[in-house]
């Protein structure tokens, strides 16, 4: 396969049918994100927003784009506007992964820290100052932006339903800014209303009523509710503990020879959980958004 620019690499990414033992004869697919070019599912994201962006006349050629991150969406951001020529300002909280402000600026982003106790919604706040500071400037906004869920309704989840010759008896799948959960499940409740949604969040995050608080668990959790959640049915929440995502990262490793992040091991320990309560024989899909090499700096395996 020949191909002029990487973004032609976005999405189409392998559906691994996972060889553990899993309750009750259930079968768990993950699709395995980390094959996308900036290595996450973001860059599905990233690509989706500005192609949106620019079709609504919001971005130019001499556009700046500002958006607020914990890491894998900045580097999808960064990597779909370098394709597009434009300059990019990530505003991150300090405390997320080093390694991904690495590949950032790598793509030619300008980072903006804010403090790690102002979470993400400071970030936001940062994000919107820098708006009205920066002449011609756009900020996508994950967070609000409904182009968010539709990238996934319109790639991922159909995907999903491509690869597989069965009918899905559960999605599961984390959440952080709700899009990738959104979007995918509502194409799959579209397809199918039988299947049961179930997302998947660390504590700390608050979707199953708990306080906010920090967690090591990247990537998911929420410290307010994703408004595109009021667009899907959601059928359960499911809080795991940081302990429980990490053993999964290390067993994924050295059972399956597959390298996650603790986002994917959260999922994992989901998805395990849910075939103990589901039918048997179930077939269970979810996300591994990314891999574990971009958290090595925050101690993975240890």
């Amino acid at each position: 396969m020949t191909i002029k620019s990487v973004t032609q690499l976005i999405g189409n990414t392998p559906l691994l049918d996972l060889q553990i033992d899993v309750p009750q004869g259930s079968h768990i697919y993950a699709k395995l994100e980390m094959f996308n070019p900036g290595g996450s599912v973001k860059d599905r994201l990233g690509q989706y927003l500005l192609q949106d962006a620019k079709v609504r006349g919001k971005i130019n050629e001499q556009t700046t784009i500002i958006e607020p991150t914990a890491g894998n969406t900045g580097i999808g951001v960064a990597l779909a506007a370098q394709q597009l020529g434009l300059l990019t300002t990530l505003v991150i909280p300090e405390k997320f992964s080093f390694e991904k402000q690495v590949l950032m600026q790598a793509l030619g982003a300008k980072l903006v820290h804010t403090p790690s106790e102002a979470g993400i919604k400071g970030a936001i706040q940062k994000a919107r100052e820098l708006e009205q500071e920066i002449s011609n400037s756009y900020v996508p906004m994950q967070f609000e932006n409904p182009a968010n869920p539709a990238a996934y309704y319109h790639t991922l989840g159909p995907e999903l339903v491509q690869e597989l010759d069965r009918p899905i008896t559960a999605f599961v799948a984390g959440a952080g800014s709700g899009g990738t959960f959104a979007g995918v499940a509502k194409y799959l409740i579209d397809h199918d209303p039988a299947t049961k949604t179930i997302v998947v969040e660390p504590e700390g995050s608050i979707l199953n009523g708990g306080s906010a608080h920090a967690h090591r668990t990247e990537g998911i959790g929420v410290e307010f509710i994703p408004p595109f959640f009021q667009d899907v049915r959601i059928d359960q929440t499911l809080t795991i503990s940081d302990q429980a995502a990490f053993a999964q990262v290390k067993a994924a490793a050295r059972k399956l020879g597959l390298f996650i992040g603790s986002s994917s091991g959260a999922a994992l320990a989901a998805s395990l959980q849910a075939a103990q309560e589901l039918p048997a024989n179930s077939t269970i899909v979810t996300i591994f958004p990314d891999s574990s090499e971009r958290y090595l700096s925050e101690k993975i395996y240890d």
